[in-house]
Order: C-alpha cells, then structure tokens, then sequence
C-alpha cells in the first residue's frame, strides 16, 4: 500500500505530524507532497524542522493568489504527480484550498481519498474554508470525523455509514506529543519576559475579520478593553496579512496590545499554555485551549468547533468590544472542569489501522 500525504499550510502540518510519525513507526510506504500553500518562512517551512518530519518529497512552491489561482495551480500540479506515483490512497486534513484541489485532483484519478477532520460546518457559507471541507468531504471515501457530532452532520448529508470513522481529532495527539517538548526546550516566556497567566494571548487572521475595517477595529479594542480590565498585556503573533491590512486601514494599534513576529509551532504551544485567556479566530485554537484547560473568546459569529461551545470551554463573541469584554469576563470567571471532546491522543493510530484494513 503506498500512502500519500498531502498539506499545504502551518496547521496542516501541524495536524498530520501524528499521522507521519505513525506511518514512520509502522514502516509503511508513504510520502509528502508540500503545496507551499504558506509561503512565508516563519509560518511553515521551520515546521518540519521543529517536529523532526522528514522532508517532503516534493514542493509545489504556490504561494499567494486568488482563491481561483492558488486552487488551479494546485490541481494541475497535484494531479501531474499523482500520475506519476500512483498512490493508493491521498490523505489530507482540514479546510484548506490545497485540501480541496488535492482531494479533486486524486477523485478524478480514481484515487482513494481519505479526509481527516471530516464533517465539520460553521454553516456560513460566505468562509472559504466551509466550502472546502463540504466539497472535500463528498468526494472522499474515507472520512475521519474527530467526533460523533461530525458523523451526524455527515449522515445527515446522505454519506454512507460505512464510510465514516470517529477517530478523535490529530491536533490531541499533537498536543500531547509536543506540549512536553515545548516545555522542555522553548525560551519564549524569558525572552518576552512573561509570566505564566500573566497576559492574554490573541490571534485574528482570517479575511472575514482582517479584511473588514470595522471588524478589525471591533477585535482590537475589545482586546485593548480585556487588557485594561485586568492590567495585563495582550500578546498578538501577527500574520503577515493581517499587519497588511493593519498598514492599509491606518489603524494605530493600543499601547496595551503587543505585536511579535509568528512564532514556531513549539514556542507557540508554550505561549498558548500559560496564557490566561485567549482571543481567536482559528478553529485550530479553539481545540488546543479545549485541551489545554485555557478559556477561549473565538472573534467570530459561528463556528465549526460547537463541542467547545457544549463543553464550556469557549464563548462566540463575534468582534463588538463590549461583547468580547463580557465573553472574556464570563470565561475568567469559569471553573475549567470541562471535557475534552476530542479523543484521547489516539487518533493518528486509529486511522492508519483503518486505512491498512
């Protein structure tokens, strides 16, 4: 059986760092292709290197683009080289624009395809990403949901049983992986003298916030009015897009809300778990500080991660200041006894013995 893994962005990487190590483990016959769908240094390539992966057989180097360019671009050179390694099985993970373009391109080869973290919907169909994960979905054989809720959805839109798997979500098996590494060998606390539960940490990065002034503007003074609330900083890894857009709206950013450069993946743990509460936009954040026992404010109007919303671990404040300082207050003010809802850090096996039966 030979296995293809496919990725393209930091969480992605992220995500199937458990699903190559299992493969290494059980020496099957696997290899990665990088789309390069994040072209920038800080946000992928040093990755790989922090999570001892091996390197991708091949690099598509896409880089930015439309929606329609980055896509096209993938397809065409995805299938190029499907064609000449003829996998059994495509593997890809998540929302993005290379998990669709790849799990098109290997559909109409008659490739197999195996979605992992299947069934998830925000049903807002205005994000790029909803329509990704809905199209990949149904054109995959094999479908991985992280959780019995997903399954639901799946079933609901007419996939057949037999073909979906509740397996837990990858990012547990990362955490759990990488959050001892982390502690062991990231400086990031000394070197941005922080303490732990001493600031807030926030990310805000996705179009529909970054791209929009007002919302934009809404994020950062909620953030700026948590910050006075408590005396204490808000720590905000900026994406290269978003500071784009900061420049572009001429927004002065409050002496209270710190930038930093991206951060590699095992700092970045580091600063999430010790962080005392964190604003975001990223589904993926949304699950690591479920994880984590960090209470969550996601800067959104929906979300495709409702189990942290059921669990208690996080709150929707959408990007009005005042609703973001209340959800910030109601989440401080909360025990952090919830659940963790998405597996027991098994996941990357489960699915690699589902794909060799």
């Amino acid at each position: 059986m030979k296995i293809f893994i496919i990725l393209g962005t930091r969480p992605e990487i992220i995500k199937m760092s458990p699903v190559i190590r299992e493969c290494i483990k059980k020496k099957l016959d696997f290899s990665i292709l990088h789309t390069n769908q994040h072209y920038s240094e800080n946000l992928d390539k040093v990755f790989f290197k922090e999570l001892n992966l091996p390197e991708p057989k091949y690099n598509l180097n896409v880089g930015s683009g439309t929606h329609a360019e980055q896509t096209a671009k993938i397809l065409v050179g995805v299938e190029k080289i499907l064609l000449k390694e003829k996998p059994d099985i495509v593997l890809v993970e998540g929302d993005t624009n290379t998990v669709l373009a790849s799990a098109l391109a290997a559909a109409k080869l008659h490739i197999r395809v195996g979605h992992i973290e299947a069934g998830l919907r925000s049903y807002y169909r205005e994000m790029p990403e909803e329509i990704n994960r809905i199209l990949t979905d149904h054109c995959s054989d094999l479908l991985f949901a992280p959780t019995k809720k997903a399954k639901d959805i799946l079933l609901n839109e007419g996939i057949f049983n037999k073909n979906i798997f509740v397996t837990g979500n990858t990012v547990v098996d990362a955490v759990f992986e990488n959050l001892k590494l982390a502690k062991k060998k990231s400086k990031i606390l000394e070197k941005l003298n922080l303490s732990k539960r001493g600031y807030f940490l926030m990310t805000a990065h996705r179009a529909e916030n970054v791209d929009n002034k007002d919302r934009l503007r809404g994020i950062l003074k909620g953030a700026e009015m948590v910050s006075k609330k408590f005396s204490l900083p808000v720590i905000y890894p900026i994406h290269p897009r978003a500071r784009k857009m900061l420049e572009n709206f001429k927004i002065v950013i409050p002496k209270s809300i710190n930038l930093i450069e991206p951060l590699g993946y095992l700092d970045f743990l580091k600063i999430e778990n010790n962080a005392k509460l964190i604003l975001t936009d990223s589904g993926g954040m949304q699950e690591e500080s479920c994880i984590m026992k960090i209470p969550c404010v996601t800067l959104r109007d929906n979300t495709e991660r409702p189990e942290t919303i059921e669990v208690g671990s996080n709150l929707l404040s959408g990007t009005d200041p005042l609703r973001i300082l209340e959800c910030a207050l109601k989440m401080l003010n909360k025990r952090k006894k919830w659940k963790n809802p998405f597996g027991s850090g098994k996941a990357a096996e489960k699915i690699i013995k589902i794909i060799q039966k």
